[in-house]
């Protein structure tokens, strides 16, 4: 599971600034809009919306714009949005999961499946890849949350399933459907996570150098640049010293 902390390092320091993070906190509003129009404004009475929310603010994400996105919500936009799933392969055979959310479904499989093709990949049908994934609830706390015993420890008795504690943090993953439940039960024993979400975890890996990963972030980039797409996942393993050189 390396590859998927290390992939979220990349993003992380990668940051490509204001830019990029307007674009984040639209798709983190996108997000709260819908997960707010599905149940409750409330985000307590409201799982989806808390862990919306929970996100958002782990992204430092402003309160203002939190509350806009659930007014948004209240005020009835949001209703023609639509989830939809992608999956592929990108160059050198990586899996790729990407997941979007749009009010044209023709419009969003036209430019993914362009994005695919013209950054060395293939567009796949629904279920070609996910095979290799499990969908898992990911909670994530710095390093210095404590250490790998003591967040092991507060894991267990949240009703998580595994741990990962490394210099990055600690990764914490249980079933999807229990993301609430622990996630609550780790912020009582450790304070505020990082992040908090549904994720695609690998259940098996592509080994790729350095050259490999350059052609795998170019299309990683370039489809989170599409503004129907919220999320991308992928299955790659790298070693520490090709990462350094990214």
């Amino acid at each position: 599971m390396a590859g998927h902390s290390k992939w979220a390092n990349i993003q992380h320091r990668k940051g490509r600034q204001d830019a990029v993070r307007a674009k984040l906190f639209s798709k983190l509003s996108k997000e709260i809009t819908v997960a707010a129009k599905m149940g409750d404004p409330d985000p307590e009475k409201n799982p989806r919306l808390r862990l919306a929310v929970k996100e958002a603010k782990g992204q430092s994400m402003p309160k203002d714009n939190i509350e806009r996105a659930i007014k948004k919500a209240m005020g009835g936009e949001g209703d023609n949005y639509e989830e939809i799933r992608y999956e592929g392969y990108g160059p050198n055979g990586v899996a790729v999961i990407v997941e979007a959310m749009t009010d044209n479904r023709n419009r969003t499989a036209s430019n993914v499946r362009s994005t695919f093709s013209k950054n060395g990949g293939n567009l796949g049908e629904t279920g070609s890849v996910a095979f290799m994934f499990e969908r898992k609830g990911e909670v994530v706390y710095p390093a210095d949350a404590g250490d790998a015993d003591t967040v092991m420890m507060a894991a267990i008795e949240a009703g998580a399933e595994d741990v990962e504690s490394g210099e990055d943090g600690h990764y914490i993953w249980c079933q999807d459907t229990d993301l609430n439940e622990v996630a609550t039960a780790l912020e009582a024993a450790l304070g505020e996570s990082e992040a908090t979400r549904l994720v695609w975890k690998p259940g098996n890996t592509t080994e790729l150098d350095l050259e490999q990963m350059q052609s795998l972030m170019r299309l990683v980039e370039a489809l989170e640049d599409d503004d129907d797409v919220q999320r991308v996942t992928t299955n790659f393993e790298a070693s520490d010293e090709v990462m350094a050189q990214l």
